[in-house]
């Protein structure tokens, strides 16, 4: 079994390839420079890659969202010593197959990989409480028509309202700032706002934001 394992510490990687390779069916190839990530999974076929959440340079929902491109069928898990849960929904849209923590034992993380490998989501039960329906639809926006408003939206949303610059904005929902850009076109385009203080102003009147967000 092929694993590709991407981290910027040389010292969590290398104690990380040792605990895989005790099992004997299994390789790991090593990279700790992001950007020659995608060339490797383009000239070798791995079964599970294993990312890091946050590196420097590109994080890994954005380094997912890369190699998916490139490999749709890629089988990418979170591997981090971070809490995952904030950014729950948006790693799985970007199409990883699963998390496995750091602190995870020996024994858990080669079940995951082994899950992994066999097209398995790896998903931590607390986790699986956070999903939910992923639009909020709200009747009344203007022409009578129906405003379709997804959880991410509803996210910077609430950045907005704090008054975040689009750099602290993409930090915190992890996504590029030309992503973000997108993002918040087609935000203002559903809620027919031409700027910040109008987007709000008409999230509060249809009541998308929560009223302990427009005073936080």
């Amino acid at each position: 079994m092929e694993i590709l394992l991407v981290d910027d510490h040389r010292s969590v990687v290398e104690g990380t390839k040792m605990l895989i390779e005790s099992e004997p069916d299994m390789n790991v190839t090593v990279e700790t420079d992001v950007y020659c990530v995608p060339d490797l999974v383009r000239l070798k076929t791995f079964d599970v890659i294993l990312l890091d959440l946050y590196m420097p340079n590109m994080n890994g929902v954005d380094l997912t969202r890369k190699l998916l491109s490139y490999v749709p069928d890629a089988v990418i898990l979170i591997y981090s010593g971070f809490e995952i849960a904030p950014h729950f929904n948006l790693l799985m849209e970007s199409g990883v197959s699963g998390f496995i923590a750091k602190t995870s034992t020996r024994e858990q993380l080669i079940q995951a990989i082994r899950c992994a490998s066999r097209k398995e989501a790896i998903v931590p039960m607390q986790l699986l409480k956070q999903l939910r329906r992923q639009e909020i639809v709200v009747q009344g926006s203007p022409g009578g028509e129906e405003t379709t408003v997804t959880t991410e939206e509803e996210k910077l949303l609430r950045e907005l309202v704090k008054g975040k610059s689009n750099k602290d904005i993409s930090k915190t929902l992890m996504i590029s700032q030309r992503s973000l850009e997108y993002a918040l076109t087609e935000l203002f385009r559903k809620l027919h706002a031409s700027s910040r203080v109008e987007a709000i102003k008409k999230a509060k009147q249809l009541g998308i934001i929560p009223m302990e967000d427009l005073y936080s």
